[in-house]
């Protein structure tokens, strides 16, 4: 294990797929070592504390459209504006933690996700409650790497020149 990662050394002339690392964990996922659960106990007070913090900041945005005295109509506007930007980003980071999201789809939800953080942030933190925000994702594909190269690492054994010709 290298310490500087967290990722697995690759041993010398090994061919195998190696894990993708997850944000905050690097590949402890794999095998849950290293502090793995620290790292979530961490991920979630953090996640849930940024949250925590984002809302307060809003609070006094929310104070000083107030103050303002802008409109009632143009304040309900942005908050509501707020909660559904948060709603949609929650779903979507939601989303990303089970499968991979389309590149084009993210690049173009870009701003609502900037908009909506905080649902960002409170799907990170529900997440990282039951396991590494990716880590059913990561690990799915990790297996099925192992697989097919297991499978084509079976099928390659041997030196054909030596094997015996059917007559």
């Amino acid at each position: 294990m290298s310490e500087k990662n967290g990722t697995p050394d690759t041993p010398a002339g090994s061919t195998g797929p190696r894990p993708e690392p997850l944000r905050f964990f690097g590949t402890t996922w794999v095998d849950h070592d290293n502090g793995y659960t620290v790292r979530r106990i961490a991920v979630s007070v953090g996640s849930l504390a940024t949250a925590a913090v984002s809302c307060l900041v809003l609070r006094f945005a929310y104070d000083g459209i107030q103050i303002a005295a802008i409109g009632g109509l143009v304040t309900t506007l942005l908050v509501v504006m707020f909660a559904v930007c948060s709603a949609l980003a929650f779903r979507h980071t939601w989303e990303t933690f089970s499968k991979r999201p389309d590149p084009d789809r993210h690049a173009s939800l870009r701003g609502l996700l900037a908009i909506g953080f905080v649902g960002s942030l409170l799907a990170y933190f529900f997440r990282s409650l039951i396991e590494a925000p990716g880590e059913k994702l990561h690990r799915e594909e990790y297996e099925t790497a192992r697989q097919q190269h297991d499978s084509r690492s079976t099928r390659r054994t041997g030196n054909p020149a030596k094997k015996r010709r059917r007559t």
